[in-house]
């Protein structure tokens, strides 16, 4: 039976939406860009302004989570603190969520904003309102919806349905390099009988989504070399190779007419493929999303739909190369040239395989026997792919299906995310709910970020029921706490 106070939460969540919109903008303004040593002070500002409102609210031991100095990834030259908090009222025999999220921000600088990107800026837009900062939709609001709709709780219930740990990291967008020593190190922080990771996509602002797969990631420097010097393009043209030339060739070799990777194709599921005709990827919304101009085409869909191209198959894309700059040029056939590589793993696929079948698609027959050498880059990360059944999942539905009037969509993510590979080899015997804030057109990672306002609010309202429906769904499933 639902709890007498829920409908009491929903209303006072519709009729307090904009003092949750005033409390998000207040962490905005924080410009908390994890990847540049200048803001590491706005990093721990955030996290420590963070704590202080989770113990305002009525969090016990919210506090940073701090690693010590001689406990770092070999990757990383210091570790941002984590946010913890927990509320542990409801006692053993009531679930516990853990709900992640990430305070940290991507860098600004070099891109072209319409409006400051640190001071939040309302506008309207044809599909409604929206909020343009960095970090609004990702990954501010997640989290940020979860304190709404835990604060809602406690003050007009004066309890949560089940007991609650929040764990808001500060390195998400530098990989995340130090989350499992901090797994480690806190082992109590982390326990609980499902999560909720907040950090990924919406199919569109009226259609709810529940991420259940992430394609993996591998880098690899890719190098042809012919000579040990630099030699006369006019002298030695048309007689030996040149290595710019080959690697061009050899890239060439691992796509298709269409410019798709050909290597290693991942099989789709029959069933998986005829649901996946529901995903809203038409035209207009992939053209729109993907900034494409006037005149481009979008690449054929051939015998599958997008979203199985964009979430079920590995694709590549060149990320630099060392061929010749303007202002550096000479007429001389340069003795190596290098490219960076970036492989998407389709879900299930390791970055051994991959990188096995590139090194032998690389180096059978180059052209004019040049030198080929593959090396892999640090930094990889997992594919996942997960079954999204059970009872968490039916009670995530009927959440969904109050707050937002139908239930979420299981789609994928084309991108990598390496914290949700982490989860999954950690804790994959729990259910692990992935959701989010972000839409087609937020922008994530670009210039011009946003977040749509209905989004925030129909989020903040799945999180209230959600709470109940967890906590009623997985009673009887004992805590550690």
């Amino acid at each position: 039976m639902p709890h007498a106070a829920r409908p009491r939460v929903m209303a006072v969540v519709d009729a307090s939406l904009e003092l949750a919109i005033a409390r998000l903008e207040g962490f905005l303004a924080i410009p908390a860009i994890s990847c540049d040593p200048a803001h590491d002070g706005d990093v721990r500002r955030l996290a420590e302004h963070v704590r202080a409102d989770l113990e305002r609210v009525g969090f016990a031991r919210a506090r940073l989570l701090d690693l010590p100095e001689g406990d770092l990834a070999s990757n990383a030259r210091r570790a941002h603190p984590c946010v913890a908090a927990e509320w542990l009222g409801a006692g053993p025999t009531k679930p516990t969520i853990l709900v992640y999220g990430h305070l940290d921000l991507q860098p600004v600088k070099g891109e072209s904003w319409d409006t400051p990107p640190h001071t939040p800026v309302r506008k309207q837009t044809p599909s409604g309102e929206r909020l343009y900062a960095r970090g609004a939709a990702d990954d501010m609001a997640g989290w940020v919806s979860w304190l709404v709709a835990l604060e809602a709780w406690l003050t007009h219930a004066g309890e949560l349905p089940c007991n609650v740990r929040l764990i808001i990291e500060g390195e998400e967008e530098i990989g995340s390099p130090n989350l499992e020593r901090f797994m480690d190190a806190f082992p109590d922080a982390f326990t609980a009988d499902v999560m909720v990771l907040t950090d990924t996509e919406n199919p569109s602002v009226d259609l709810p989504g529940l991420t259940v797969s992430l394609r993996g990631l591998l880098e690899v420097d890719i190098t042809c070399s012919s000579a040990t010097s630099d030699v006369h393009s006019g002298l030695f043209g048309n007689i030996v190779p040149d290595p710019t030339i080959a690697l061009c060739m050899l890239i060439a070799r691992l796509v298709d007419d269409d410019g798709r990777l050909r290597i290693l194709p991942a099989p789709v599921d029959a069933e998986w493929l005829a649901r996946s005709v529901d995903v809203p990827l038409g035209d207009d919304v992939v053209r729109s999303a993907a900034h494409l101009r006037e005149g481009v085409n979008l690449l054929p869909d051939r015998h599958l739909t997008r979203a199985a191209w964009a979430w079920r198959q590995p694709s590549v894309t060149v990320l630099s190369t060392t061929l010749p700059q303007p202002g550096f040029e000479k007429n001389a056939i340069r003795r190596e040239a290098t490219a960076v590589l970036s492989f998407r793993l389709a879900p299930g696929q390791t970055r051994e395989a991959m990188l096995e079948v590139l090194e032998r698609s690389l180096k059978t027959n180059p052209p004019s026997g040049v030198l080929v050498t593959v090396n892999e880059r640090a930094g990889g990360s997992m594919s996942w792919d997960y079954q999204a059944e059970g009872p968490a999942f039916d009670a995530a539905d009927r959440a969904y299906k109050e707050a937002w009037g139908c239930v979420p969509l299981r789609i994928g993510v084309g991108g990598s995310i390496p914290f949700v590979a982490l989860f999954g080899r950690r804790f994959g015997s729990l259910p692990l709910l992935l959701n989010g804030v972000m839409d087609p057109q937020t922008t994530a990672h670009g210039p011009n970020e946003s977040l749509h306002l209905g989004v925030f609010h129909k989020a903040i309202k799945a999180n209230v029921a959600l709470l109940e429906e967890l906590g009623e769904a997985l009673t009887g499933a004992r805590a550690n706490v």
